[in-house]
């Protein structure tokens, strides 16, 4: 086991010679980066990263055609949105789990929002308390928020494609792909937006993905095994030691070493011993 100070030794020197710039089209953040306004980024960054599960060269094509029906405001779009009238334009678009309806629920949701709210910042401002540690409260009151969307006026319950796009520590999962969103868009440094900074970088909870769980245990910022919140609340609470006001600075160039293949799910006799951690 590496002492903390060797560690931290050595993300430093991972996080300072990575290069964000040559990743980002390998990463949905990248569609997000066609858009400059504030409101445009929020929208078409939640659209993005709850879109975001299984391989990126699958989805990436699906969020594109989603962001293209939307036009160039995606901001204006779901402001103006109207299930009835705009519905048809999403047939055909579907992936996996998602399918056409879950897709106009989402953008039904984040319309009554915006109405309620004015914004998707405000919303998860509004959930926020200064004494929170994290953003798990105001996440799971944000997306229990967007979850309340009646497709058709009956008061039916939200359909099970809509919960798996908007996930909650609630459930207490590690709601990675919301986990993401937050750090797109209150980080303001590398390749994140910074477009809700009030939130503060210290509150978020790292995007757990299988990447980051392998990464993790086997560099001691954890011994849970289980891909839940409570994992990545201690992740995170790892990653403070070092980084106390900005623990996400490392996410990025710790997943990208699992997505790379430098750290492989299974285990590789010659990439170990010549691993950065392996001493």
């Amino acid at each position: 086991m590496l002492l903390a100070p060797r560690l931290k030794e050595l993300l430093d020197s991972l996080y300072d010679s990575y290069d964000f710039a040559a990743r980002i089209d390998h990463d949905p953040i990248g569609l997000v980066h066609r858009y400059s306004s504030p409101a445009d980024i929020e929208v078409a960054g939640l659209i993005a990263a709850s879109m975001a599960y299984g391989k990126v060269t699958l989805f990436k094509p699906v969020i594109e055609r989603i962001l293209a029906v939307m036009g160039c405001s995606p901001a204006d779009y779901a402001a103006s949105f109207e299930i009835d009238r705009d519905k048809k334009r999403f047939d055909g678009i579907k992936y996996r789990f998602t399918k056409p309806d879950d897709i106009v629920s989402l953008l039904a949701a984040v319309n009554s929002v915006m109405s309620e709210y004015g914004s998707l910042k405000n919303l998860f401002m509004a959930g926020l308390s200064e004494n929170d540690a994290d953003i798990g409260k105001s996440l799971a009151f944000a997306i229990n928020r967007l979850r309340r969307v009646e497709k058709t006026g009956s008061g039916a319950p939200p359909s099970h494609g809509l919960l798996h796009l908007l996930p909650t520590p609630a459930s207490g999962g590690a709601a990675k792909r919301i986990a993401l969103y937050l750090r797109w868009m209150v980080r303001d440094k590398d390749i994140d937006f910074g477009v809700w900074r009030e939130i503060g970088s210290h509150r978020l909870v790292i995007p757990l993905d299988t990447h980051i769980a392998r990464i993790s245990r086997c560099i001691g910022l954890t011994g849970r095994t289980s891909r839940d919140w409570k994992t990545a609340a201690e992740i995170t609470g790892a990653l403070k030691a070092f980084s106390p006001d900005d623990p996400l600075r490392y996410d990025f160039a710790l997943c990208h070493q699992g997505i790379s293949g430098q750290c492989p799910a299974r285990k590789d006799m010659e990439l170990c011993r010549n691993c950065l951690f392996t001493e």
